[in-house]
């Protein structure tokens, strides 16, 4: 059955009416938070699994994390809170790793805090807007930067190429960089990639479209990664095996639909 009747109905836990319109609902399986957008309609931001919290709900979140299939981060940080499914799978299944969230919203880490970490992971949160804490000088050294943030307004061609920047500069050629494009448009998906491929010449760059889902998820892999010797077993892989070998043929599907930047 498709999540999308498994949450059709549920009961309200919380409502903010405020300029955010975020709710809180369950049922008797899944928790969900949810936004309303600029035309008043309700946003599935993040579906928790009620006895398995650190499962993966939503497919983009399994393409936001493929990196996982190539190295063993340390230090992650996510930019975008909301319901907390990448940290709580990343906590559940990574050791000895720090993981620190960004989020602007205060009532957002309320309700994580609240309703949407049952198991108390260990998770850093800060905060703050993301755009603020990117232009931060003193940078953090960091393994994997993953950016997540839903936006309720559409940023206008020099905010995205602002923020562009500010993610290249906040990562090194040993870093990882995944974005989570929700909704885009194809211009827009073509800007970011052109803007990201003219920023960064030490990454390549892999998307994958979500099948059934507006997502665009684009990574910026290190270069001097060997990805399809690292592909042929995990010893370099926080995932279990059967997870590795499932995530390897979404990784593998990817490439040979030709979602690879191709630099020149």
């Amino acid at each position: 059955m498709q999540l999308s009747k498994h949450i059709a109905q549920g009961k309200l836990l919380y409502l903010s009416q405020g300029e955010e319109h975020l709710s809180v609902s369950e049922n008797e399986c899944f928790r969900w938070l949810a936004f309303n957008n600029d035309e008043g309609e309700q946003v599935i931001q993040s579906v928790m699994h009620k006895r398995k919290p650190w499962q993966l709900t939503l497919p983009h979140q399994t393409a936001m994390l493929l990196p996982l299939l190539f190295f063993k981060p340390h230090n992650i940080v996510e930019l975008g809170l909301g319901g907390g499914n990448i940290d709580r799978f990343l906590a559940h299944t990574c050791n000895n790793i720090s993981i620190t969230s960004i989020e602007y919203s205060a009532i957002v880490i309320e309700n994580f805090s609240r309703y949407f970490n049952p198991e108390k992971a260990k998770i850093e949160i800060i905060h703050l807007d993301s755009n603020d804490w990117l232009a931060q000088k003193e940078k953090v050294p960091i393994d994997w930067l993953i950016c997540d943030v839903y936006q309720q307004k559409e940023q206008n061609f020099d905010e995205t190429i602002k923020q562009l920047e500010c993610l290249i500069d906040n990562i090194d050629s040993e870093s990882c960089l995944s974005i989570n494009l929700p909704d885009a448009t194809d211009n827009e998906v073509n800007l970011c990639l052109t803007v990201l491929q003219q920023l960064s010449s030490e990454h390549n760059i892999i998307y994958f479209h979500i099948p059934n889902y507006l997502n665009i998820v684009i990574h910026l892999i290190p270069k001097h990664w060997q990805t399809f010797k690292l592909l042929k077993r995990n010893k370099n892989s926080y995932l279990p095996r059967r997870l590795f070998l499932q995530w390897r043929k979404f990784w593998l599907h990817g490439n040979e639909v030709g979602h690879q930047v191709n630099f020149k």
